[in-house]
């Protein structure tokens, strides 16, 4: 595990996270998802820091309400969220991770479209990386 930072496009939101340096990330095609590119890091919650800038993100729910999705008010970039699919932990967009720790990213496809066949159950049952 090493420490990834990384953050918004205006810089005011920064944040940590440990993981490997090679990881497998998710590209889903839900609404939100594709419309935003987001390729997800899911990461448990113990290994993800806000570094700065918890008073300038604003929050966005839809559906069940359960994914916190949270965004720079000031850029609008959505560089983390606690995901649906693992609530006790945090989704990180890869794309916001600074240049420089990353090895390989591994993107796999992911059917947010039929999000429930894909968690029958409601949520994922452990984390990858």
């Amino acid at each position: 595990m090493i420490k990834h930072k990384g953050g918004c496009h205006c810089g005011r939101v920064r944040f940590e996270v440990l993981a490997p340096a090679a990881v497998d990330v998710s590209g889903c095609n839900c609404s939100i998802c594709g419309k935003t590119g987001y390729l997800h890091l899911v990461v448990p919650r113990d290994r993800f820091t806000l570094l700065q800038g918890a008073e300038f993100l604003t929050e966005y729910t839809f559906n069940t309400g359960v994914a916190k999705h949270r965004f720079c008010s000031v850029c609008g970039v959505k560089s983390f969220y606690i995901p649906r699919s693992h609530p006790d932990g945090f989704s990180v967009n890869v794309r916001c991770l600074d240049e420089g720790t990353l090895e390989n990213i591994s993107v796999k496809p992911f059917n947010g479209r039929e999000w429930e066949k894909q968690y029958p159950d409601g949520r994922a049952n452990s984390f990858k990386n």
